[in-house]
């Protein structure tokens, strides 16, 4: 509409919005609300599920920082790498990476169920049923659903050795659907190794992955300590025992003066000379102040100069500058050190130094890097991932995170679900149950809810090359028969017993999935009107 829009009858009613402003009402909102969204979830569809497609993805532009190219299933990073106008897939967009965060795994599946749901709105509205009543059946559904996926949730955490069966089977399944799919067995087992070294904690800053090309994939392994990517400094010991460490971010270049503008002015050589002196000795009492901790290894954040760096080897200190920020903070984390900028608590030394058994120089490939093995807090270990390019090593290192993420959540959660697409036709069942007894239009909202529920299981069947409806009909019959394990078996290509197969996820995962994808759906029906504002002209001086 601009500026003077016109009723129905043609009448000119009054200027609303500036110049070049727009506004779009009623179904042309709605409809283009819609359309955003379904392509978003078009977009990312033919990536779900064991037998999902790759994406390419490549930077619009030219030079050497548009070169670098993106190989991906994954729903998050394919979204948040378009250039997205639509507001409504936008909304699309901000839910998988949401559902990245928070879980690590199910940004595909948020994206298709919001898109199902949207399309299953858009035929309700229609048959002319109001967006309020269609917004008040899902969300009975949306209930329902999730009190069945509660029902049939499994808790084997009060038995290690079952528990550490559910882990070894989410992350088996979570990385069946990225590139480690042919190495799911072994990288599982690296992954739930990691997690169960942190006992209980959910910070994956303890887990440091390291991607070094060459090799194959087989070739990664799980280091049980942490791995810095620095040198130790020339002269230092290469390799030392029962190590005190004091981790520090703070100036070893000289002391000069910090103040900007101020001028040092001198008539001689002599008086140049007494400054550079003064400054030694201001340098030599930091390091004194340094070595009253006692300790053997000194990590320094930033760069440290060539006279502090002689003093403190001189007197045994292993050396290690330019260790970046994250690199020290996870040092400080699996070692139990403090991060220091001032050394005037001498007497704190057994607080705030870190510790570990061993400190050596290894090489991978061939970088050299620094090895801590046996730190005081034995929960850090760091992932070698080795590869045949950076492209397959970036694309593993995002499928190991996903399964890491995952199974922290498990830990936490402890419950987990039949996959395969057992859970959606069982909440679908339930969801179609609930509208046999609900009145007025709101069932129809409801039965529409069990059909985007359906669609899952059908597009994963269908990514696989499989007759998708024939087998979704035979995996319906099964679970309104009463098994409780059936699923797709894409392997083969037919129903099978999902714990048998070894197919489980994890409930939380996919809990925030049918919830997200219930609110942004609502969200998208509840639009009536799309407002663009004026852009914003550059004015001449």
């Amino acid at each position: 509409m601009s500026r003077q829009g016109m009723d129905l009858v043609g009448n000119v009613g009054p200027a609303l919005l500036k110049a070049e402003a727009q506004m779009e009402k009623g179904e042309m909102a709605r409809m283009s609300s819609f359309v955003g969204a379904i392509a978003i979830a078009d977009l990312v569809k033919s990536t779900l599920g064991p037998k999902g497609m790759d994406k390419i993805l490549k930077p619009a532009g030219a030079g050497p920082r548009n070169e670098n190219i993106t190989i991906t299933n994954d729903g998050a990073t394919i979204l948040k790498s378009i250039y997205i106008d639509n507001p409504a897939a936008r909304v699309l967009v901000d839910i998988s990476k949401i559902q990245d965060e928070e879980v690590g795994d199910g940004t595909t599946t948020v994206a298709v169920l919001a898109g199902e749901l949207l399309r299953e709105g858009e035929k309700l509205l229609m048959q002319r049923i109001h967006p309020q009543v269609i917004i008040a059946g899902w969300r009975l559904a949306r209930d329902e659903a999730r009190r069945a996926l509660e029902s049939i949730a499994l808790d084997h955490s009060k038995d290690s050795e079952a528990f550490r069966r559910d882990l070894m089977n989410i992350a088996r399944t979570t990385l069946s659907s990225k590139l480690l799919t042919q190495e799911k067995d072994y990288f599982a087992k690296l992954a739930v190794d990691a997690v169960l070294r942190l006992k209980g904690s959910d910070n994956l800053d303890y887990i440091k992955i390291l991607k070094k090309p060459g090799g194959s994939l087989r070739d990664s392994y799980l280091e049980e300590g942490f791995i810095l990517e620095k040198s130790i400094s020339i002269g230092a010991p290469r390799r030392l025992e029962n190590c005190r460490i004091l981790v520090a971010n703070t100036p070893m270049d000289y002391d000069k003066i910090k103040i900007y503008g101020t001028q040092v002015k001198t008539d001689s050589m002599a008086g140049v000379a007494e400054i550079e002196a003064a400054e030694k000795e201001k340098m030599k009492a930091k390091v004194e102040r340094i070595l009253a901790y006692s300790p053997n290894v000194f990590i320094n954040r930033q760069l440290i100069y060539n006279y502090p760096e002689q003093l403190l080897v001189e007197r045994g200190v292993m050396v290690i500058e330019h260790a970046d920020f994250d690199g020290i903070e996870r040092i400080a984390a699996a070692t139990g050190a403090e991060i220091l900028s001032t050394f005037n608590n001498s007497e704190r030394a057994e607080e705030v130094l870190g510790g570990c058994s061993l400190i050596e120089e290894i090489i991978i490939g061939e970088d050299k890097l620094i090895r801590f093995s046996g730190c005081k807090r034995n929960e850090a270990s760091t992932i070698v991932l080795r590869g045949a390019s950076t492209h397959i090593l970036d694309e593993a290192e995002r499928s190991f995170h996903d399964a890491l993420c995952v199974l922290v959540t498990a830990i936490k959660n402890h419950k987990v679900l039949y996959g395969g697409g057992h859970s959606e036709m069982y909440m679908a069942q339930k969801v179609d149950e609930l509208a046999a007894t609900v009145k007025g239009k709101q069932a129809i909202a409801i039965e529409a809810y069990a059909r985007a529920l359906r669609q899952l299981p059908t597009i994963i069947a269908s990514n696989g090359g499989y007759d998708a409806a024939e087998l979704v009909q035979a995996l319906r019959v099964e679970i309104n028969a009463g098994d409780k394990s059936a699923g797709l078996d894409m392997g083969q290509g037919r129903i099978g017993d999902m714990r048998e197969l070894g197919v489980f996820e994890c409930f939380r995962v996919k809990e925030a999935a049918l919830l997200a994808a219930s609110e942004a759906a609502e969200m998208i029906m509840r639009v009536s009107d799309i407002v663009t504002c004026a852009p914003r002209k550059r004015e001449r001086e």
